[in-house]
């Protein structure tokens, strides 16, 4: 396909194409099925696609631009959803079998505002089972394998959201963040992607893995995509009790105003040993560029990053064994056909239904909340989440942003890690504390190792300051477009 198709333009770029006329939405729409149809049976980042509804929403929008009715820039523009994103009458499974036969009757929030905006919402993208791992090779429906490299990973839980954009199978996409499930992807697949703050962006329609943990945030292949996305889907909710009332600034708009350059705060917890060295160093000439354009440089210390794994664990492991509990053969989800009394409905309908490693957590989690062990590990695990809060916060007092790696190496292969859980919980070692703060952070691809896999670097801004994040990263992002290069495929 030619490099001067649509499907290699940024989501910008296309929404002049369709304001000038240069291509309708349905012209578009067809591409990009044209563009899965090509590259997906490698990639396989797409679950399900629904063609006729995907043209149908198109024509919708065509509909709209002829009579002068444009909801907004994003207005006939694909978005791929990330598979446990609620889209009315489409399947979600969480890339799990015991939602194998599960439609959702309603729209999560997200997607309803990507509606009212006009956007073409397309598809359903492969992660790790109910979100829970770091290379997408959870997948009850095989994996999804990274454009750059067929024989790596994509990075995880959101491989699929992050591949289908590499891939410029879909411009834009959603994920979630649990704890990296945007930005290790985004980094092993080199392109933006983006976890804002921990109530910005309505959680109502997500399947749950860990509650007070997850958000729902954009990938993109540039940092004013990522922008665009993400201010059409922030916002206060009422359907989401952990949803905050706080008014959306113009993201996108904001990017085009001069700044002042600030003080980046570099931590010398994770620039220590465990970094591949490509990694370093492509994160230090990334350093070294916003030295360039004026910006300051400090070290500063987030002294509990080490508890950060087995912190997040206890957590994210407690939270799922209770939100998965709804998933029991009785409801909504799968039921065993072995089964012969109540008990065998519960038990052989969830020991089929749940891979290993959502056993594995739910396991975990229930250990952890059990009489007896809540103390000594659930209570024990909040507390030091908040010494872990803390060290921001007094971060956050000498700098304006904290810069770190997305990923400690660029995408591995599969098969790798896949035997050792715990070094693949290391794979979100540069992440996890972010999560745990409920603090937003971006990843925005800052090079290529030797063997030509992305490298993406981290920033990290203040509660509520994803503007101002924003502009920080797309001042990097402007000079350099690592994000716009795509694999050949």
């Amino acid at each position: 396909m030619s490099e001067n198709s649509s499907i290699f333009k940024s989501a910008t770029e296309l929404s002049a194409s369709l304001d000038t006329g240069a291509i309708s939405a349905v012209e578009l729409t067809q591409e990009m099925i044209a563009r899965v149809k090509a590259v997906d049976e490698r990639v396989h980042a797409f679950l399900h696609l629904d063609e006729e509804d995907a043209l149908s929403q198109a024509k919708a929008s065509d509909g709209r631009r002829a009579k002068g009715e444009t909801r907004g820039p994003l207005d006939g523009i694909p978005v791929g959803m990330k598979d446990v994103i609620s889209v009315k009458d489409q399947p979600l499974t969480a890339a799990s079998k015991i939602l194998e036969n599960y439609r959702s009757p309603y729209d999560a929030t997200v997607t309803q505002k990507l509606r009212n905006a006009g956007a073409v919402v397309a598809g359903r993208l492969n992660l790790d089972e109910f979100a829970m791992g770091s290379s997408t090779e959870n997948s009850a429906y095989g994996p999804t394998r990274n454009p750059w490299n067929l024989d790596c990973v994509p990075g995880g839980s959101s491989g699929g959201s992050s591949a289908a954009v590499a891939a410029r199978e879909v411009p834009l996409s959603l994920g979630s963040d649990t704890g990296g499930s945007i930005r290790q992807p985004a980094s092993l697949c080199g392109v933006v992607g983006m976890k804002p703050t921990y109530g910005m962006v309505s959680r109502y329609g997500l399947a749950a893995f860990a509650s007070s943990l997850d958000q729902i945030g954009p990938f993109a292949t540039t940092v004013e995509d990522a922008a665009l996305l993400l201010e059409t889907i922030s916002g206060h909710d009422p359907l989401d009790s952990t949803s905050f009332p706080k008014e959306v600034p113009p993201y996108s708009q904001d990017l085009k105003q001069s700044t002042q350059p600030g003080v980046l705060g570099l931590p010398k917890e994770f620039f220590g040993p465990g970094m591949d060295d490509e990694v370093r160093a492509s994160v230090e000439q990334a350093i070294e560029h916003y030295r360039s354009l004026g910006y300051e440089t400090k070290e500063v210390s987030l002294p509990t990053t080490d508890l950060s794994i087995p912190v997040y664990y206890v957590i994210a492991t407690a939270e799922a064994s209770s939100n998965l509990a709804r998933y029991d053969g009785i409801r909504y989800t799968s039921r065993s056909e072995r089964a012969e009394n109540a008990i065998d409905v519960y038990a052989k309908s969830r020991g089929e239904g749940f891979g290993p490693e959502v056993k594995r957590r739910c396991i975990l989690g229930a250990y952890g909340l059990s009489s007896g062990y809540y103390d000594a590990f659930y209570l024990r695990a909040q507390k030091a989440r908040t010494l872990i809060r803390r060290d921001f916060e007094k971060a956050f007092t000498e700098v304006d942003a904290i810069l770190t790696p997305t990923s400690p190496t660029p995408a591995f292969k599969f098969g790798e890690k896949s035997d050792d859980p715990i070094s693949m919980y290391l794979s979100d070692i540069y992440t996890i504390s972010t999560n745990l703060a409920g603090l937003p952070g971006i990843s925005v691809p800052c090079g290529f190792s030797k063997s030509g896999l992305p490298i993406g670097l981290q920033l990290i801004g203040q509660a509520f300051e994803e503007s101002n994040l924003l502009k920080i990263a797309h001042a990097y992002d402007r000079d350099h477009l690592h994000g716009r290069q795509a694999p050949t495929l």
